[in-house]
């Protein structure tokens, strides 16, 4: 269908979404030359200028640590770090005692795999979609064994209850694969795990920015997110969960309440994982991310998403040279596609070609997710499409058809 903006496949509240961030993004205005497509948003999301003005703010009209003293500045400071502590307890649909604020998802995930009392004898189990943030850590300390996935690279949740018959200590999954862009059963997983005794571990970075974002209620002991993936700002992220069980594998300023040469006294939770000097500025941004995100509407988020997939893999089905991994349809997916290019391809070149000569911004590799991504035996890395609240129909057809070009440019027959 084609509606009132032109845009193929879309509605006019579709369209609204997207037209209202792009007006908030510089890097996306025209600048005389062929328009900018950015496609690398599981990655890192652009961030629009009411989070950037946040973020200057802070170090234009604040400057101040928080927690360290009782002037002014420190006192705006900390009531803002604190107000944003509590925005994203609302988000997750807990406490703000379960809400710290870490650099990033892989610290988190870190925080947590050092946090518990684990020894090399102890199971963790983790689907073999796992980013290696939510796998490296486990295997340093524990012994980790994989579920395995359905051909629709989903947790194969027979397999899965069979594993949990050895009693594993830990089960850590991605609510969205980076890779392929398919939601997990966290849920149903999460009752299955607490049933076998074991507490439950979930990256949702890449589920998160696609407004799915109530942590507390997939059942998750603990859950990481990052601002950057879904238009805030680098070096903030968000651990949540049962915080007051895990030790701190950091110590120093921040941390305690009291110090003497006889030892010391931690302070409660989350402040004991916090330590050193905070990304006061990243939470001040973090504070306008889920502002903006809820101006722009969580359903409507989500309804852009599901309308953004469906519109990629239809793209991706008119193109039979092309495999996504995970397989072919849109249904319980994100905006997010990898792709097996066809043989004598050589998929980092083709993205550079498509971003030096189109100005089409995708990514290549194996996404930090390699076990995954070699699981089919190809070898080679993929070619990632990942879409985002900005990205409209147009911009997709543009890429689509440059990679048709760069192909066939490079001899890479597509028959």
């Amino acid at each position: 269908m084609t509606t009132e903006a032109g845009l193929p496949g879309t509605t006019p509240a579709f369209d609204a979404v997207a037209t209202a961030v792009r007006a908030d993004l510089p890097i996306l205005r025209p600048d005389g030359g062929p328009p900018l497509v950015y496609l690398d948003s599981a990655a890192t999301s652009l961030t629009p200028e009411p989070v950037i003005d946040a973020i200057t703010g802070y170090y234009r009209d604040v400057g101040a640590s928080v927690h360290r003293g009782k002037h002014m500045l420190s006192d705006i400071a900390s009531t803002r770090f604190e107000q944003v502590r509590a925005q994203v307890a609302t988000e997750v649909g807990g406490g703000t005692r379960q809400v710290a604020f870490v650099p990033n998802t892989t610290a988190a995930l870190n925080t947590v795999a050092a946090g518990l009392p684990l020894d090399r004898g102890d199971l963790v189990l983790a689907p073999l979609d796992v980013h290696h943030s939510n796998l490296l850590p486990w295997r340093a300390r524990a012994t980790v064994r994989m579920i395995p996935l359905t051909p629709e690279a989903t947790p194969d949740l027979g397999a899965y209850a069979e594993l949990l018959r050895l009693r594993p200590k830990v089960v850590a999954v991605s609510a969205c694969s980076n890779v392929t862009g398919r939601f997990a059963p966290a849920e149903e997983m999460a009752r299955m795990a607490h049933e076998a005794g074991a507490l439950f571990v979930l990256d949702a970075a890449q589920s998160a920015p696609h407004g799915r974002i109530r942590l507390a209620a997939t059942g998750a002991d603990y859950a990481a997110f990052s601002a950057h993936k879904m238009l805030g700002p680098t070096g903030i992220g968000i651990l949540y969960g049962r915080l007051a069980e895990l030790a701190p594998s950091v110590l120093g300023g921040g941390t305690v309440d009291w110090v003497d040469l006889a030892g010391h006294r931690l302070r409660d939770e989350p402040h004991h994982l916090e330590p050193g000097t905070p990304h006061v500025a990243g939470v001040y941004g973090l504070g306008a991310t889920l502002d903006y995100l809820r101006g722009l509407g969580w359903d409507a988020v989500a309804a852009h998403d599901a309308t953004l997939t469906r519109l990629l893999y239809e793209e991706i089905a008119r193109r039979p040279y092309l495999r996504p991994l995970g397989g072919p349809g849109h249904r319980d997916r994100a905006a997010i596609a990898s792709l097996r290019l066809p043989p004598g391809a050589d998929v980092d070149e083709v993205a550079r070609m498509l971003s030096d000569s189109y100005r089409v911004m995708c990514r290549s590799g194996k996404l930090c997710a390699q076990p995954m991504v070699d699981g089919d035996g190809d070898g080679r890395p993929v070619l990632r499409i990942s879409a985002y609240v900005y990205t409209t129909p147009e911009e997709l057809g543009i890429a689509f058809a440059a990679l048709d070009e760069v192909l066939t440019v490079t001899g890479v027959p597509l028959g």
